[in-house]
C-alpha cells in the first residue's frame, strides 16, 4: 500500500507552491489539506509550533514545518537528486532558492494587493474557502486580507515605491523569459532546488492572480510555461527539442541566467546589506539567548532595513529567514577547494551578486523543534 503524506497548504499561498511542486516533481504521493482543516489545529500545530504553511505530516506522523525543511527532508533521504553536481551550479541553485523565498516579496505583494479591480474577487474566494464554514467566516476573511495588505506595506510596497517595483519586476521577467527560450528549467532539463524556491512567488501570486498572470501570459509566455511545467509530474517540455532531461554538463551556468541575476542584484544586494546591519544591531542590543525563536510569530520584531534602489528609498522588514537560507550558499562556497571558490567568485562578480558570499549575521541560525532559532 502506498504511503501518503499530508501537505497542509493553500493554493494562494506563496510558500506552499514551493513544497507542492517538489512533491509533484519527485512523484511523492500526498494529499493536500487546508490549514483550516480541524486536524491542523489539534494534531499538527502542537508539533509544528507555528500556524504557518506549508507543513507536512509524514506517513509515520512526523511533522515538518516550512518549505525549505520539507524539501531538505526528502533531499537528505534520497541522495540530493535536485542538487546539481558542479560547484557553480550548486551555488546558483541555492542562491535562487533564497531569492525566490525572500527576495521577490515586493512584486509578489504589490501585484496581488494593488490591483483590486482585477484581483479582489479571485483572492477573496481563496481566503474565504481556506477556512471552515462557521458564522465568523466572512469577518475572519476580512481580517486576514487586511492583515496581508498591511504586510505588503511592511515589505516596502507603498505608493511611492510602486513604479520602481514594477520597473524592476518587468526587467526581471524579460530576462527570465529570455533564459527560458533555450532551457526548460534554470539549469537545463531538470529542476534544481533553485527552481522550487523561485516558484514560490512566481506561482501563487504572480502566476495565478489575474492581473500579474495576464502580464506574464502576454509578455513572458516562456516564464508562464515554466510555472505550468513546475506543477506537472512529467517534464512537460515538448517545445524544447534537444535539451535532454538532466542538468547542463560541465557545470555550465548559462549567460542568460547570469543576466537574470544581474537584474535581481540591483534590489537584492542593497536590501540584504541593510537587513544584516539592522539585525546585527538588534543582536548587539538584545543578545537573545541560544535557542530563542528567530522567525515567525514567536520572534521579536527586529526593525526595518532602510536602503535605496536607483535613488529611491525603500524601508522593508528585516527578516532573519533570508540569512538562514543564505547561510547555505555561504557554506557551499566555504566547503569548496580554492580553485572552485575562484570560479564561483568570478561568476558572482560578473552578475553583481558576489556580496552574497560575505554578508552575514553576527549570530548563526539553527533549527530546533520546527523553529529557526538563534545559536
Amino acid at each position: 500500500m502506498t504511503k501518503i503524506h499530508r501537505l497542509y497548504a493553500m493554493t494562494h499561498s506563496l510558500y506552499s507552491g514551493r513544497a507542492r511542486a517538489y512533491l509533484i516533481k519527485r512523484g511523492i504521493p500526498f494529499e493536500e489539506l487546508s490549514s483550516g482543516h480541524e486536524s491542523f489545529k489539534h494534531e499538527v500545530l502542537p508539533k509544528g509550533k507555528l500556524p504557518t504553511i506549508p507543513t507536512l505530516v509524514t506517513p509515520e506522523g512526523e511533522v515538518i514545518r516550512d518549505g525549505a525543511a520539507i524539501i531538505e527532508h526528502f533531499e537528505v533521504a534520497d541522495g540530493r537528486p535536485c542538487q546539481p553536481p558542479g560547484p557553480r551550479q550548486q551555488v546558483i541553485s541555492a542562491l535562487f532558492d533564497v531569492i525566490g523565498s525572500d527576495g521577490l516579496l515586493r512584486p509578489a505583494m504589490h501585484y496581488r494587493w494593488n490591483y483590486p479591480q482585477d484581483n479582489l474577487h479571485f483572492i477573496r474566494y481563496h481566503f474565504l474557502h481556506s477556512q471552515r464554514d462557521i458564522p465568523e467566516r466572512q469577518e475572519k476573511t476580512d481580517y486576514m486580507m487586511n492583515r496581508m495588505r498591511h504586510a505588503a506595506q511592511l515589505f516596502g510596497v507603498i505608493e511611492q515605491s510602486q513604479t520602481l517595483v514594477e520597473t524592476l519586476y518587468k526587467a526581471y521577467l524579460e530576462a527570465l523569459n529570455h533564459h527560458f527560450e533555450r532551457y526548460p528549467y534554470l539549469l537545463g532539463g531538470r529542476p534544481c532546488i533553485g527552481d522550487f524556491g523561485l516558484l514560490a512567488p512566481m506561482y501563487a501570486h504572480l502566476g495565478r492572480d489575474p492581473h500579474p498572470a495576464r502580464l506574464m501570459q502576454q509578455y513572458a509566455v516562456r516564464v508562464y510555461r515554466w510555472v505550468e511545467r513546475m506543477n506537472r509530474p512529467d517534464q512537460d517540455a515538448p517545445e524544447y527539442i534537444d535539451t535532454g532531461s538532466d542538468f547542463l554538463t560541465g557545470d555550465e551556468v548559462p549567460s542568460s541566467l547570469l543576466a537574470v541575476l544581474r537584474v535581481l542584484a540591483e534590489d537584492f544586494i542593497p536590501e540584504t546589506q541593510a537587513a544584516a546591519e539592522c539585525i546585527n544591531t538588534f543582536l548587539a542590543e538584545h543578545r537573545p539567548e541560544a535557542g530563542t525563536a528567530a522567525v515567525g510569530r514567536l520572534a521579536n520584531p527586529l526593525g526595518s532595513a532602510d536602503f535605496s534602489v536607483r535613488g529611491h528609498p525603500i524601508s522593508a522588514l528585516a527578516q532573519p529567514y533570508r540569512f538562514y537560507l543564505l547561510a547555505r550558499v555561504q557554506t557551499l562556497y566555504a566547503d569548496l577547494p580554492a580553485s572552485d571558490q575562484t570560479l564561483v567568485k568570478d561568476m558572482l562578480h560578473a552578475c553583481g551578486m558576489a556580496d552574497v558570499l560575505w554578508i552575514k549575521l553576527d549570530r548563526q541560525l539553527g533549527r530546533e523543534g520546527n523553529l529557526e532559532v538563534w545559536q
